[in-house]
């Protein structure tokens, strides 16, 4: 198996990219610093307008630069502690550097963080303080990856996000999101030389009649899939996820094998499950090449 040099995984969003539910274990936390897996602190990188990327070996604390929740079964923490082991066990993967841009209950529209055109802010802090004007923040740390490491391979932009903006107006949501979310992926995938985008499907059809239960919500959360649908029919660098397809996914019950109690936020399985995915298929791409 023949590695590149350097690897890159993106994930943005909201709680589910957070980790938010989902302590870690003190056994588990990465506290001293990973010798082949690299992230980007906060306290070096969290900055309405940064000129250069600061990257340190990736510890399980500080390396979202978006709310401060720190020490979670993030899909982020899980890939990174996933990807290492395999290093340590001999597989020839190249050094990884990831980017995590996070803050719970924020979406794409004009009440939300994600919003393109929302006025330019950055407040640090927990969620509930934390104020940062996520599209331009992550637009200039993504313009900056070139120029910090050179050639490098992208193994996904995994979008995880959009629950919150199941509270929007039916109508608003119909003119006005399939545009947003083109707005924002059209210049993610042209700094990035369009990398492969990976949208994760809302699938938590309880909690969106805990929140409405006159099926308002609902409906918008199986608007808002036909849109990422959409977006995935019309470009080819564009996928979508479904945790249905979990293996130890069952259709019973609030939690459904892959939900915390409260039926939205994903377990530490779920998010090793999607890591260990991730590393494997991208241990396929090698061994194709």
């Amino acid at each position: 198996m023949t590695a590149n040099k350097k690897a890159v995984f993106i994930l943005l969003g909201q709680s589910n990219a957070v980790g938010h539910g989902v302590p870690m274990d003190e056994a588990d936390k990465i506290t001293a610093p990973l010798a082949n897996v690299f992230g980007l602190h906060r306290r070096d990188n969290q900055r309405l307008h940064p000129t250069a990327l600061t990257w340190s070996g990736y510890t399980s604390d500080g390396m979202n630069l978006g709310e401060e929740q720190d020490h979670t079964y993030s899909l982020a923490n899980c890939l990174a502690a996933d990807w290492q082991h395999r290093i340590d066990g001999g597989d020839a993967l190249p050094d990884l550097y990831i980017v995590q841009i996070a803050i719970g209950a924020q979406g794409v529209t004009k009440e939300y963080m994600w919003y393109p055109f929302r006025e330019e802010k950055l407040i640090p802090g927990k969620l509930g303080t934390a104020d940062i004007s996520l599209f331009p923040f992550t637009v200039r740390i993504l313009s900056l990856l070139k120029d910090s490491l050179g050639t490098f391979d992208i193994l996904g932009l995994h979008w995880r996000g959009g629950e919150n903006d199941v509270t929007a107006d039916t109508s608003d949501l119909q003119t006005e999101l399939h545009e947003i979310y083109c707005r924002i992926f059209r210049e993610f995938s042209s700094i990035l030389n369009d990398p492969p985008i990976v949208l994760h499907k809302l699938c938590c059809p309880d909690r969106m009649n805990d929140m409405d239960p006159t099926g308002g919500h609902l409906a918008n959360m199986h608007l808002i899939n036909r849109v990422f649908a959409e977006l995935a029919d019309s470009h080819s660098n564009i996928s979508l996820f479904d945790v249905n397809n979990a293996p130890f996914y069952e259709n019973v019950g609030r939690e459904k094998g892959v939900f915390l109690p409260d039926a939205v936020h994903y377990t530490a399985k779920t998010n090793r499950w999607v890591a260990e995915s991730i590393t494997e298929q991208y241990i396929k791409r090698l061994t194709i090449k």
